[in-house]
């Protein structure tokens, strides 16, 4: 009988694995690493694009870091990833495996993650509408597909097969000749019905999207196939699940009831809570409202404040900082060694009168809006002053997405705080206490490799 679970998480920054034991459902042992693999210098304005090379390289590092007497256990691979981003590639010649028992990426594209802005608000309103209860936002992958398909339509030709990152993994694991994808990441990409469980092939074929490279559409938690051959281990012929979007994965780890609220904060940040059972969303894209209604598992839904400025908004900060100390001749070891010193000066600045909105990202709902800083005095301007105010100002966003007294309707009692980012920084910490009524809980391990693994360790 298999001993082990393994989970795999394709975030935008990091992968995580986790190695699952079946009986207790608990850890046995896990392993992170930065994937650094953000490409430079691309050619197409406002482009957010990742080497996937880079990733599958990271993905295999991390796999191989766990004793191999315990892959040989693994009877289930689950993976999760980021949402909304596409990559292409060719579905014979996808990766190659002849390196020995870990394969490499071959004839994919860069993927265009779900910080993409190339598609702007003139492109998106020249867009036709979808059947979904899903609107269309820049960095979703068919909105991404239609923007090659006006400005770069060769490009599209040279591949077969489209899908998010966590896909491609599970596809190329199996040996797949298309991709399958679950609803939660095709809800992701725009243009797909979660009530019929179908794209929105006429409206697509009418703008031009070319319809061979739509994945084939799954319930979460169904089969993708198996494992082509060993992989570091693990036994060719072991299930793979459908990859999952690391956002539900992350929520299945820890809301363990129906009266707690998820709070995620890592390169992004979410706000969520469980929708009742019977709950239909609207039929129509609602735009201007903060509120997503994402599809979960089982036919159930999460109402989600999702945020574009969680963590990015702190590391352009940080970013910002170092430049002009560059600019100054002056060293201080790095943005990590930077990040730990303006936290410091944070923690000794308990309270600021200084405001601070954290949206240089836009928002989804509000994408031309734009950060500000107000109530400026000549005594908040220290260091400790602007930190506490940016923190402080992420949690604010996120509360008035999702105020309240929507929470306490909700019937929430409680919100588990998780993510990256909420992690290490104890200021972030603090100002998620002060945002909510509710109380707010820490220091659990949520995580999406842990929710894929939890999901998928009895599925098959």
């Amino acid at each position: 009988m298999a001993k082990y679970t393994l989970g795999i998480d394709i975030g935008t920054t990091s992968i995580k694995v986790v190695l699952l034991e079946v009986s207790s459902k608990k850890i046995d042992s896990s392993h992170s690493l930065p994937t650094a693999s953000d490409i430079v210098g691309g050619n197409v304005f406002q482009a957010h694009e990742q080497d996937p090379g880079e990733i599958i390289m990271v993905l295999n590092r991390c796999v191989a870091r766990f004793p191999r007497e315990k892959l040989r256990n693994v009877g289930t691979v689950g993976v999760s990833g980021q949402m909304h981003g596409v990559l292409f590639w060719k579905a014979k010649t996808g990766c190659d495996w002849s390196g020995g028992h870990s394969f490499t990426a071959r004839d994919a594209s860069p993927l265009v993650t779900w910080q993409d802005g190339r598609c702007g608000s003139g492109f998106l309103s020249s867009l036709p509408e979808p059947e979904s209860h899903l609107g269309l936002a820049t960095g979703f992958g068919c909105a991404t597909a239609l923007w090659y398909t006006r400005h770069r339509p060769k490009f599209l030709t040279d591949f077969t097969v489209a899908g998010t990152i966590q896909d491609y993994v599970v596809s190329m694991l199996c040996g797949l000749e298309e991709c399958v994808m679950s609803d939660q990441n095709a809800a992701s990409w725009g243009y797909f019905s979660t009530a019929t469980n179908r794209w929105n092939a006429e409206i697509l074929e009418g703008a031009g999207f070319p319809l061979h490279l739509l994945p084939r559409c799954v319930a979460s938690g169904s089969l993708a196939g198996h494992t082509l051959s060993e992989w570091h281990g693990v036994p060719a012929r072991t299930p793979v699940g459908a990859a999952l979007g690391d956002f539900q994965c992350s929520v299945y780890s820890c809301m363990t009831a129906r009266t707690d609220a998820v709070l995620n904060i890592s390169t992004s940040a979410q706000l969520t809570y469980a929708m009742p059972g019977d709950f239909q969303p609207p039929d129509a894209p609602q735009p201007s409202s903060p509120i997503s209604y994402f599809p979960y598992f089982d036919g159930s839904y999460l109402a989600v404040a999702a945020s574009l400025n969680g963590g990015n908004a702190l590391a352009t900060f940080v970013g910002t900082i170092s430049a002009w100390m560059k600019e100054l001749g002056v060293d201080i070891g790095g943005d990590a060694t930077l990040y730990e010193k303006l936290i410091g000066c944070a923690l000794n600045q308990e309270t600021s009168d200084l405001k601070v909105s954290p949206t240089v990202l836009g928002e989804r709902h509000a994408p031309l809006g734009l950060g500000r800083v107000t109530d400026i005095s000549a005594s908040n301007l220290s260091l400790g002053h602007v930190t506490r105010a940016l923190c402080r100002g992420v949690l604010e966003n996120l509360a008035s997405m999702m105020p309240a007294a929507a929470l306490q309707e909700a019937g929430v009692r409680r919100i588990v705080g998780s993510g990256s980012a909420l992690a290490r920084n104890e200021v972030l910490r603090q100002e998620a206490r002060r945002a909510f009524p509710q109380p707010v809980e820490f220091g659990r391990d949520v995580d999406a490799a842990l929710g894929a693994a939890l999901f998928f360790c009895d599925r098959f």
